[in-house]
């Protein structure tokens, strides 16, 4: 393997062990044998050192991404994002909706390098207003994304992960120290689904990322993908609900969406259609019985409780379609129009949307 190949690069978190050593970007801290990989497959032991085999492997997956997708719906609403993803996760979750790229191990010989000064081109090319680390695990472009956000802070862009949030602490600290100002969050279901359905993950870390990535001043978002017979009970709901209340505040967005049968869900027995909305509108009142201000239903177009209502008055101020805003009637100073309540948005890519108030 040529250690030259711009996809090569050491590793920034690991330790040296007398048999090998342990990465330390995600959580499974897993332990590598010389000449052997970890879990996830992208990170290997050359010579006693830890090389990740992805670094700017992303030239196939490159994307304009409006926020609403990520999804996003408090952080820059409007705004578009450059997208980009890579090879392989951390995680090894059966419904997997990404699995052509987070099944696939990264192949250096067939890199598809973007420079990070290339990548930030590129954003200014496609009129977007920052950047998105996405579609597999980005914890695994670790190296990568700190040197993209270092580039795109100079050029005044935000910077945002969508991930599973397995990250540890060294590697967030690392991330908000280089820039992160938004994260997306999955919280798949409670301790005992995660742990069964996502390779023995301990959901705890997970919630502890997203704390203390709020405690430092990133955007936090929730999504639970809402899957029948795994995670859509009563009990699982409110445990989640409740503790995005207690341990993130009772603003942070929390968005319930449609699952649909990928990968090798119908292989091991999960359900064979999309989630029935009704379940979906059921965990957004749970959500709101919960203490949550804001709720919302996703991959299900055009449904109400996609938009954002005021938790005050409950005059909508945000309307969604898809991916579109289509009205937008919160105030300059982020406030209701009607009662004057203050409404936690960050940002605003006013050029998209089609009204402002």
């Amino acid at each position: 393997m040529k250690l030259t190949n711009p996809c090569i690069k050491e590793a920034l978190l690991y330790k040296k062990l007398d048999s090998g050593v342990r990465c330390e970007t995600c959580e499974r801290l897993c332990k590598i044998a010389p000449d052997k990989l970890g879990f996830c497959k992208t990170r290997k032991n050359i010579d006693g050192k830890l090389y990740t085999l992805e670094y700017g492997d992303v030239g196939s997956f490159i994307s304009a991404n409006p926020m609403e997708k990520k999804p996003f719906y408090h952080f820059w609403p409007g705004s578009f994002a450059l997208t980009v993803g890579t090879w392989s996760c951390n995680f090894r979750c059966p419904w997997c909706q990404n699995y052509h790229m987070s099944t696939r191990p990264p192949d250096p010989e067939r890199c598809n390098y973007l420079s990070p000064e290339d990548f930030i081109g590129l954003v200014k090319a496609y009129d977007c207003q920052g950047t998105s680390i996405s579609f597999n695990e980005p914890t695994l472009l670790l190296e990568y994304s700190l040197d993209v956000f270092d580039l795109a802070k100079e050029e005044g862009f935000y910077n945002t992960y969508v991930t599973n949030g397995y990250m540890t602490p060294k590697a967030l600290k690392l991330l908000i120290e280089h820039g992160l100002d938004a994260m997306n969050i999955d919280i798949k279901g409670d301790d005992e689904a995660v742990r069964e359905y996502c390779g023995g993950v301990d959901v705890n870390k997970i919630w502890r990322n997203a704390s203390q990535a709020k405690k430092q001043g990133v955007w936090v978002e929730i999504t639970t993908l809402i899957i029948p017979g795994v995670n859509e009970d009563e009990e699982c709901l409110r445990s989640i609900a409740s503790r995005i209340r207690r341990e993130l505040g009772e603003s942070t967005p929390w968005h319930v969406t449609q699952y649909y049968p990928a990968y090798k869900a119908i292989e091991i027995g999960l359900f064979r259609g999309r989630t029935p909305v009704e379940l979906l509108e059921r965990a957004w009142h749970i959500g709101k019985e919960e203490g949550l201000n804001y709720v919302y239903v996703g991959n299900v177009p055009d449904h109400r409780y996609d938009n954002t209502y005021c938790p005050n008055c409950n005059e909508p101020l945000i309307e969604r379609s898809i991916f579109d805003v289509v009205s937008y009637r919160i105030t300059e100073d982020k406030k209701c129009p009607i009662c004057g309540e203050s409404i936690p948005i960050i940002g605003e890519g006013k050029e998209r949307i089609t009204s402002v108030f």
